[in-house]
């Protein structure tokens, strides 16, 4: 994540992708391997909580074509028989770092009994949601964090000033063992990102060993004499954050280079260790970039890290989170849709040195990026959340999972109290944001087989001159034989009617779920938590082998198809 103070330029499409220079596995492998689902055997192949988003097919830079007529009906073609790829759950994936109120406070406070603790009433709702993963602790701080500063006792450890993000004090008391911690109870998968900027090779290497090494070593005894005995048995490791930028300003050739030599020294122990090792990507659309990565490293990589955020207004003025126009949520959903652009293009790039798809895209970094709350450190990124960027998740997700043969990884900025977070906190007050309600409705899609869409006759949401498709979906098919269909309309003025023909489904009926809410702008509050909150869905109806679907303007379902 790129310092604010010294942004580079933003990208000049809409709702901006910012140019910032900022379990149970069904198959044993490495995390993020590709996957091939494996059809049930027995059971009838049923249709259960689906919900139906956004963005299936690629298309031409929007503000290349002309303004589409809206279309009363869209037709979509469901083919339930010619799946192949599995949409990892990874995609799901949340982001934590040390930045704001994001740890402190967030997932580790004072309430209570004075000593610092992890929070209950978040790790419940992280729970209820399935997070897969937590990348930490960036993002930049991560290229600033020398691990042994956060181990052994609190009293003990020293403190720093996090010049990064708000010139605060960081007393380390939220370290290594804590953060496994959390994510055990959470019943995510660790993924820890290490520091290349100010690091060395030997610094990260012992944190591997720290973290991994089953003991007898001196360094897995130090863990041991920490109160955890048995190895955490991390794989996900990222070797280094935006090296391109705050991480290092490197080149690419230059990075390629780096990337080798620090992961050359992070081995297995056993066959529980083997790492998953995740290189910087690009920023953005620097396509170079993943030419010469991959081109140089691409051998040694297990994933490659892009990072996008979706900008509506210039950086130095990106907008309210709250306060909005039409346009500026038109622009919103035009910049997530450019998602689908990068992801296709720098996939291609990978293509030419991994045909065999092997390396994974990671999207390591993605959300809404607004200006902070009137009145907060703007060091902090401290946001509000609101229906349009329910919608951004929605229409990001689906990109992801509709490529899922080579998307394996994903992680929104941020888990609480940051950026587009899952949780907002204050004191001992918890409230969940539109978005945590998205990313708990697509749980339905976690490792399941993604199930190829056709759109027949897309509409699109008109805006003065320029046009978007309006509608945008996932299908797929879990381990139980359940199909899931999941979908979105982000035109904020009008309903839709989708009529899908399931080829390869026995249905005979349809119910769910439905995220609407009474305005473009409403948000939940400590004062009002609830004006942004899941309700029934009764309008979609199974006849005749069609599934059809009255979407309700600007609103984000899913159902169950029995």
């Amino acid at each position: 994540m790129r310092l604010p103070e010294a942004p580079t330029k933003a990208i000049s499409l809409g709702a901006r992708g910012f140019r910032h220079g900022r379990s149970k596995q069904w198959f044993q492998g490495p995390p993020g391997g590709r996957q091939r689902y494996q059809r049930p055997s027995t059971m009838k192949t049923r249709v259960a909580s689906a919900l139906l988003c956004a963005c299936i097919t690629a298309f031409k830079p929007l503000s290349a074509q002309a303004p589409r007529p809206r279309s009363a009906v869209t037709h979509i073609v469901v083919d339930a028989d010619q799946g192949r790829d599995t949409i990892s759950r990874h995609i799901y994936g949340q982001f934590a770092e040390h930045l704001g109120r994001g740890i402190y406070d967030g997932v580790w406070t004072r309430e209570g009994s004075g000593a610092w603790h992890l929070r209950d009433d978040v790790i419940a709702a992280l729970r209820r949601i399935q997070v897969p993963n937590v990348r930490w602790p960036g993002g930049c701080f991560a290229d600033y964090y020398h691990w042994r500063d956060g181990i052994g006792p609190a009293a003990r450890r020293p403190r720093m000033v996090n010049t990064i993000w708000g010139n605060v004090v960081e007393d380390n008391s939220f370290g290594t063992d804590e953060y496994i911690e959390l994510v055990v109870r959470i019943g995510a998968e660790p993924f820890v990102v290490g520091n290349v900027g100010t690091g060395s090779p030997r610094e990260m290497a012992e944190w591997w060993e720290y973290i991994n090494h089953p003991g007898g070593s001196s360094i897995a005894d130090e863990r041991k004499a920490n109160g955890h005995a048995a190895p955490y048995n991390v794989r996900r490791i990222g070797v280094g954050n935006e090296s391109w930028g705050c991480g290092g300003a490197m080149r690419p050739e230059f990075y390629a280079d780096q990337y080798r030599r620090f992961a050359e020294f992070l081995r297995p122990f056993n066959d529980s260790t083997r790492p998953f090792r995740i290189a910087t990507g690009p920023n953005v659309d620097d396509y170079n970039w993943t030419d010469v990565v991959m081109r140089e490293a691409g051998r040694m990589i297990d994933g490659l890290d892009l990072h996008y955020y979706t900008v509506v207004g210039p950086w130095a003025h990106k907008g309210s989170a709250t306060q909005f126009s039409e346009r500026e949520w038109f622009l919103a959903a035009k910049g997530a849709l450019r998602m689908n652009e990068l992801v296709t293009r720098h996939a291609a790039i990978m293509d030419k040195y991994d045909p065999r798809k092997r390396v994974a895209l990671i999207v390591g970094e993605w959300g809404m990026w607004h200006d902070v709350e009137p009145g907060t450190n703007p060091g902090f990124l401290y946001q509000q959340n609101t229906l349009r960027d329910a919608l951004v998740a929605a229409i990001t997700l689906d990109i992801f999972n509709n490529h899922a043969d080579r998307v394996r990884g994903a992680n929104i900025a941020q888990m609480v109290n940051v950026l587009q977070s899952m949780i907002l906190t204050r004191g001992p007050q918890m409230l969940l944001t539109p978005t945590y309600h998205v990313f708990d409705f697509y749980t339905v899609h976690h490792d399941a087989l993604l199930l190829p869409i056709t759109i027949e006759n897309a509409g699109y949401y008109v805006l003065g001159a320029d046009s978007i498709p309006a509608v945008s979906a996932t299908v797929s098919r879990d381990q139980r034989g359940v199909v899931h269909v999941t979908m979105s309309n982000v035109d904020p003025t009008q309903p839709r009617t989708i009529v899908a023909e399931l080829r390869g489904v026995s249905a005979t009926s349809a119910a769910g779920r439905i995220l609407t809410a009474p305005a473009i702008n409403s948000y939940n509050s400590f004062e009002q938590p609830d004006v942004v909150h899941p309700v029934a869905f009764t309008a979609a109806r199974v006849a005749n082998g069609k599934l059809t679907i009255t979407l309700p303007a600007k609103s984000v379902i899913v159902l169950e198809l029995r």
